[in-house]
């Protein structure tokens, strides 16, 4: 498995507005900037955690956007979902049932659900507030 730039993109994102949450909306253009990532890109992106209702969108010259919820009610396993799709590490693993012909005689299927249930144990554990805790403990100036 590896995450696509949208995926890892779109979690800076989620923090981004996490650590700027003052009460008013962020514009993209600010993330945009201190990401050093293109505004165009991470419009394209809030547009799909818009529409997942993830964040509020503030119209007008002083909007931007805001999260819809409090950090500790995002994961990360949720962010990368919506994003990338499945996480799981082989297709056959991409639906709650393996429809795979082979799955009766398959000896690394196994190992493919040992791994998909590593992966989601780790993301679906850790918080955006858990990455903004990890976020203080690290230099002001290492942009995430």
């Amino acid at each position: 498995m590896k995450i696509s730039t949208k995926g890892r993109y779109a979690l800076r994102l989620m923090l981004d507005l996490a650590l700027n949450n003052t009460g008013e909306p962020v514009r993209i253009k600010d993330i945009a900037a201190r990401q050093e990532i293109s505004d165009k890109y991470l419009e394209q992106i809030i547009s799909t955690l818009n529409k997942a209702g993830f964040v509020k969108s503030i119209r007008g010259p002083q909007g931007g956007y805001r999260l819809s919820k409090e950090p500790e009610k995002y994961t990360v396993g949720m962010i990368l979902r919506l994003t990338e799709g499945s996480l799981a590490p082989v297709p056959c693993l991409d639906d709650e049932v393996n429809h795979c012909e082979r799955q009766d005689g398959c000896v690394t299927l196994r190992l493919w659900q040992m791994l998909n249930n590593a992966i989601s144990d780790i993301v679906d554990k850790v918080t955006l507030a858990d990455l903004m805790e990890w976020q203080s403990q690290i230099s002001e100036n290492y942009i995430i």
